[in-house]
């Protein structure tokens, strides 16, 4: 096959067999790759109803087509298993170079079944495939990990995947580091891993990838490139990469501020806000064929962390620690970063664990005696010890390893300071300061309480929310922005309306699922100039002359479409109901205390009208969000429903 490694590595840790199976193209078309295939596979795999920490589950990292090509942005590996933390479709995704080594030595999916009986590690390169011993690894931290085996392996060149003492203790919120700085944080991942007494698996490959029409192919990747770079989106990204959103949010009043108790922090453009980056970093770092250049590499000068270097200036760890957590300058927030890397602790599902306790702290819910020590606010040097904590299972980190909510209810006998939507926590921003696509998504993921699995492409920040309409959400670009936007004409009339310049929040829900499926399941980034810049029509043509397949846009959408659809009969198989689609009774009960959304509060009712529409416009019922039979047809997926009704 071209583009596709064209196989399947399957590793038993319980048997220690290991085979290679064969990519069937087939189920490839229908899936993808990357978050497609994995999708299918865990499906496949898997039962109803098992043990997320136990043997029958499986953890796949899977590749898109593209990835390993120069294709810009195709560099992401996704990470599949049944979260332990949710009980749901649990999943991540994760870029740098990994991805292209799994290519390189041979593979498109790596699945691995069982448990050990004893710490192990994976050394994978080209077609030797070891189950190794780990025990000396094991109670390592991620970055002495990492040392380890380089040294061992003479090469700084390998690629890593690894859990820390997070992982190994079986914290629900672990995450999967991808080397020192990467991570396929969410959903608990690194305690699946954990749970097989899987440390690492490093991989190394020398292949290449063969692309069905070699120079039509390097055409299209030149001119896809020049679209991502005359996205208008692009200067701000390559500048300031992710942080360019921390203004806007800033401004809405919309941050995630002390557990959510307020969306304003009055220092907040001068401490945090995305001009600091010019203090700490004069080097961009890049994944794999990305013209963006996003990452900051990030340097401590002075002060007591002087010396620290690392990537974390990024806008989930600023909102996370310096707004969720209170942590108030860079330097702070970088050290907690650091902290949460070496643990393998997930930042977003730690950081809203920790701000919890620090809530009830405060409310004098729980006291210093049960903690150990005091824990205010934006306390760096608590914090840090408190995620030691969490990933050692020592004291109450061993309550709060099991996640928000339901640490929330063994402290206090409730969850009303647990900000979760289906068990997992919220990241970044407000919905009741700033309502959108975004914070739509909350309840309609498949992972549960998250937003990148949803984006408006054409989401302008220089406005707000429109304050009486739910439905609705700012567009604000010219009209040749909207004529050029790569979406089917009759679907774009229905999205957006370039004359009253709002765009329709539950038809670009579904769009942007869709969309973003194929994304993840190809192996491209979802950053706001590759969503901008590219599309179904674009995508066709990457398979066309990179597969081969005559594929048009259509048929792009509806892989999308199936995979998400997958995933919801996945989560309908192991429980999931309409109630688990609600946000925290904060977000409905407790007005803003200050800023631009002084006063705001959820509308239930409205939401729940959005949710109905929402689950008409996919084809389900819209009560229970249960797929109807003629969309189980339309997407082929009548083998994977029986018996879920």
């Amino acid at each position: 096959m071209f583009g596709y490694a064209g196989r399947i590595l399957v590793i038993d840790l319980s048997s220690e067999n290991i085979k290679k199976v064969p990519l069937e193209e087939e189920v490839a078309r229908k899936y993808l790759g990357g978050l497609g295939m994995n999708t299918k596979l865990l499906f496949d795999h898997t039962k109803a109803d098992i043990d997320p920490l136990g043997p029958d589950n499986v953890l796949i990292f899977g590749t898109g087509p593209l990835v390993g090509t120069f294709m810009p942005t195709a560099s992401k590996v996704e990470l599949t298993a049944k979260s332990p933390l949710t009980g749901l479709f649990g999943t991540a995704s994760s870029g740098y170079h990994f991805g292209s080594e799994m290519k390189y030595a041979g593979y498109d999916n790596i699945i691995i079944k069982g448990q050990a009986d004893r710490p192990v590690y994976l050394a994978i390169r080209d077609e030797s495939v070891e189950i190794r011993d780990a025990s000396h690894l094991w109670g390592k931290d991620v970055w002495e990990t990492v040392d380890i085996l380089e040294e061992e392996w003479n090469s700084e060149d390998i690629q890593v995947a690894v859990i820390g003492p997070s992982g190994e203790n079986l914290v629900r919120f672990s995450a999967v580091q991808n080397g020192k700085y990467g991570a396929w944080g969410r959903t608990g991942m690194g305690a699946v891993m954990g749970s097989k007494l899987l440390k690492a698996m490093v991989i190394r490959g020398k292949g290449g990838i063969k692309v069905a029409q070699k120079e039509p192919f390097r055409q299209l990747a030149r001119e896809l490139r020049q679209e991502i770079i005359n996205s208008p989106f692009f200067p701000a990204v390559s500048k300031y990469g992710s942080m360019a959103g921390t203004g806007a949010y800033g401004k809405f009043g919309a941050l995630p501020a002390k557990n959510f108790q307020t969306g304003v922090i009055e220092d907040w453009f001068q401490t945090r806000g995305y001009k600091v980056i010019e203090k700490y970093s004069d080097q961009t770092m890049a994944c794999q064929a990305c013209p963006v250049a996003c990452i900051h590499w990030a340097v401590i000068k002075e002060g007591p962390y002087a010396g620290l270097k690392i990537k974390g200036i990024e806008v989930t760890m600023i909102f996370e620690i310096g707004a969720k957590i209170f942590v108030h300058d860079l330097d702070g927030i970088l050290k907690c970063v650091e902290e949460f890397h070496r643990s393998g602790v997930d930042v977003v599902s730690g950081c809203g664990t920790i701000a919890m306790l620090m809530e009830l702290y405060q409310r004098k819910l729980i006291d210093e005696e049960q903690i150990g020590f005091p824990l205010e606010w934006g306390d760096v040097d608590a914090i840090c010890r408190l995620i030691k904590m969490i990933a050692n299972r020592e004291g109450i980190g061993d309550i709060l390893a099991e996640g928000a909510k339901k640490a929330n209810i063994a402290l206090t006998g409730n969850d009303d300071y647990a900000i979760t939507v289906k068990g997992l926590e919220i990241p970044t921003f407000d919905p009741r300061s700033r309502w959108s696509v975004w914070t739509l998504g909350y309840l309609t993921s498949t992972r549960g309480g998250d937003h990148l699995r949803t984006r408006n492409p054409v989401e302008n920040l220089r406005f707000p929310s429109l304050p009486d309409n739910y439905r609705k959400e700012p567009f604000g670009f010219p009209e040749e922005f909207y004529k050029k936007m790569d979406m089917p004409e009759e679907l774009k009339k229905k999205i957006i309306d370039p004359a009253l310049e709002t765009t329709d929040i539950v038809l670009m829900e579904k769009w942007s699922e869709d969309i973003i499926s194929v994304f993840n399941s190809i192996g491209i980034c979802t950053r706001p100039t590759s969503l901008q810049a590219l599309g179904p029509t674009s995508i066709a043509r990457m398979f066309q002359t990179c597969v081969g397949w005559d594929m048009d846009a259509e048929e792009v959408m509806k892989a999308g479409e199936r995979i998400w659809n997958l995933q919801r009969i996945y989560n309908l198989r192991e429980g999931e109901k309409r109630k688990d689609a609600v946000y925290p009774r904060r977000f409905y009960k407790e007005k803003l205390p200050e800023g631009p959304a002084k006063g705001m509060v959820i509308d239930k009712k409205a939401v729940n009208q959005m949710l109905d529409d929402y689950y008409e416009a996919r084809g389900w019922d819209r009560k229970e969000g249960i797929p109807s039979r003629e969309k189980i047809q339309e997407l082929g997926l009548e083998a994977e429903w029986v018996g879920i009704d």
